[in-house]
């Protein structure tokens, strides 16, 4: 039986570090190629730095390591992405049509694509947003992920090329900064919050947005992964939940455990990107094709986000 080689795009960035370790535990640290612009002073492993946009360099690690999984993370995301809506498209396409055309020519076994909750658009029922909604997204970044979930199909369908993609919520995590989203301030907020500041919100109180928790993000796309390929039915992308709030009632959560917190509100242009998105998703189809149900809760959520941050602060301390 031949053992499975790696290649993660974007291995730096929020998701990318924390699948990167994990997949490293599943498959072996040898077994999963890193790579990004840049390397991270703390990475162990193999790692090889990358730009996305040049193909033949994707083909030259392809090559050398006999890679049989693909997972394509380098993106960049959909607040930075406002900034520079020209050269986001350009980045995010790129990148994502580099990966296809590699793993069609080379008979890559499987490919993981992360789409996003900014498909949708002002057009949708917010509340339980359904798996087929009509995608009408408002930044550059949404436009780019519904252009990559139809050409995942395309591949699919014309060259049998199995990728598969999650629609992910607001991810949050302790384990790297933010990467310029949307929903970063339910990142920012727990910082503050461990530092005794007080925290600015760039969202309204009541802006409530699909979210989830890191530990469930990487579980459900390694269960995607290894689902067996007849279970798959969607081959765009697949609607994924957690748990929706607002910042009012993350900063309830938080005030269960730091009462003096405090929180103010201004609204950014996030806000408006925030608007069109949606409340709440319904994620009928992963749970039916390959049995996801999310762990964590606001509250759950809440206590290991205070709890490993209060650590890698105190570490951080020490080490200065």
């Amino acid at each position: 039986m031949n053992q499975d080689k790696l290649l993660i795009t974007g291995a730096s960035g929020q998701l990318g570090t924390v699948l990167t370790k994990k997949l490293q535990e599943k498959y072996g640290v040898t077994n999963v190629i890193a790579s990004d612009l840049r390397l991270d002073s703390n990475f162990k492993g193999i790692f090889e730095t990358l730009d996305a946009t040049d193909f033949d360099a994707i083909q030259e690690i392809v090559s050398k390591y006999k890679i049989t999984q693909i997972y394509h993370l380098a993106a960049i995301l959909s607040a930075n992405g406002e900034k520079y809506p020209l050269n986001t498209w350009d980045i995010n396409m790129k990148t994502f049509f580099n990966v296809l055309e590699v793993s069609r020519l080379n008979a890559i076994d499987k490919v993981f694509f992360p789409s996003s909750i900014a498909v949708f658009g002002a057009n949708i029922d917010r509340i339980d947003t359904a798996q087929y909604s009509n995608l009408t997204p408002s930044t550059v970044y949404g436009m780019s992920k519904v252009t990559g979930e139809n050409w995942s199909k395309y591949y699919f369908e014309k060259y049998g090329l199995d990728i598969r993609s999650i629609r992910y919520p607001g991810v949050i995590g302790y384990q790297s900064l933010p990467g310029g989203g949307t929903t970063d301030y339910a990142v920012d907020i727990f910082i503050k919050a461990i530092k005794n500041e007080n925290y600015e919100c760039f969202l309204n109180s009541t802006t409530t947005l699909p979210m989830i928790y890191m530990d469930d993000v990487i579980r459900a796309t390694i269960e995607l992964m290894e689902a067996p390929k007849e279970a798959i039915t969607v081959r765009t992308s697949y609607n994924l939940a957690g748990m929706s709030f607002d910042p009012a009632q993350l900063t309830k959560a938080i005030q269960k455990i730091y009462p003096d917190f405090k929180v103010t509100y201004n609204p950014d242009f996030r806000q408006k990107i925030a608007d069109t998105w949606p409340m709440s998703i319904d994620d009928s189809y992963a749970r039916k094709d390959w049995n996801w149900k999310p762990k964590f809760d606001i509250d759950a959520m809440t206590r290991d986000m205070v709890k490993n941050l209060k650590i890698k602060f105190s570490d951080k301390s020490m080490s200065c």
